[in-house]
């Protein structure tokens, strides 16, 4: 006897096809697509290609008003990190407070048990740790399980990863088997509220934001050009300076008080260690003593081998065996143990 579970359907093929497959392990599933961010000139077409599958597979489908919440849970958080001078994944707080937070409670409201996503990822309860956790997909050139070190142990015990197991080819020929509307449709690469990618424009001209002109300066604090706003530059960022040096510069460091942008060579980028903030733990319960892990510090970075301390103010030490390059405040640090997310939280720059 299969679960009554509610699954987030995007309009896109990767949960066309876990809700297919969900059905046929014999659950009873409704579809449900949020609507989270109308963007300018944008269409329907998402949840119209959503309800769409839904009617092929026979079965209900919702849809959810959420962008009071979005914008309240996303993108103010994302909006304030970049005028504290960080760089935010807004995808990682959309998971923990829409994807799985806000879906999980409707779903109990309808009476369903589980919610469902088409993550490539795994959630198991581990004999070894004792807890639910989440493990990387089985493609792990799809993997997602970095941006999901968020969920909590009530999130994972009851949400479903159907696409854990294949590949993304796999899932788009069971798209294009069952004649999904969807089948060919592109991935989305960019943020949501994002689309074409410019985030200095999005905090500009949606969110009001001012962006001030200040100085570039060196490490010593040494004034080297005008820069046309803290906003606009990232951590370990070489093109778009303009400003030339006759050598290749990037920036090294961000102070959104003082307004300035450091510049520096390609080897200030490269540090020892960096500490994380809001830890959020999934394997463990938390962290008393130094352990050894790998961690990844950006999505598409392959972790590397470091040792994890508690730090004063619940924080987390994490000091890597080899020198990384730019670890970004504001950004993820996940923590893993092979294949299981032991936990996670935010790079902080103090």
């Amino acid at each position: 006897m299969g679960n009554k579970v509610l699954i987030g359907m995007s309009g896109g093929v990767d949960s066309s096809t876990a809700a297919l497959l969900l059905q046929q392990a014999g659950h009873e599933i409704c579809g449900c697509t949020m609507r989270l961010y109308v963007c300018p000139g944008s269409s329907p077409t998402d949840i119209e290609d959503a309800k769409k599958v839904a009617q092929r597979l026979g079965v209900e489908h919702i849809t959810l008003d959420l962008q009071d919440h979005f914008k309240q849970n996303v993108i103010e958080p994302f909006t304030h990190g970049y005028l504290c001078g960080e760089t935010p994944n807004p995808c990682i707080e959309c998971n923990r407070t829409i994807k799985f937070g806000q879906m999980l409670e409707e779903a109990r409201k309808l009476g369903m048990t589980h919610i469902a996503t088409g993550h490539y990822a795994q959630v198991e309860f581990s004999e070894t740790y004792g807890r639910w956790v989440v493990k990387k997909a089985v493609d792990h050139t799809k993997d997602q399980s970095y941006v999901l070190y968020v969920m909590s142990q009530d999130q994972l015990s009851h949400t479903y990863f159907p696409l854990g197991g294949m590949t993304k080819p796999e899932a788009r020929a069971i798209a294009e088997e069952n004649g999904f509307v969807n089948a060919h449709k592109p991935d989305s690469q960019d943020i949501c509220f994002v689309p074409d990618g410019d985030y200095a424009g999005f905090l500009t001209g949606v969110m009001g934001v001012e962006s001030k002109e200040g100085d570039f300066v060196d490490a010593n604090g040494t004034v080297l050009g005008r820069h046309k706003g803290v906003i606009h530059y990232t951590i370990g960022q070489r093109r778009g300076l303009n400003i030339s040096f006759g050598k290749r510069v990037f920036v090294i460091g961000k102070d959104a008080a003082a307004n300035t942008v450091t510049l520096g060579d390609d080897i200030d980028l490269h540090v020892s260690s960096c500490l994380v903030r809001d830890p959020n733990w999934v394997a463990l319960e938390g962290l008393t003593q130094p352990v050894r892990a790998t961690v990844k510090t950006r999505y598409s970075q392959k972790e590397v081998s470091a040792t994890l301390s508690p730090a004063p103010n619940g924080r987390i030490l994490v000091e890597f065996d080899q020198p990384q390059r730019a670890p970004s405040p504001g950004q993820a640090a996940v923590f893993y143990d092979d294949d299981i997310v032991l936990g996670g939280g935010t790079i902080t720059a103090e």
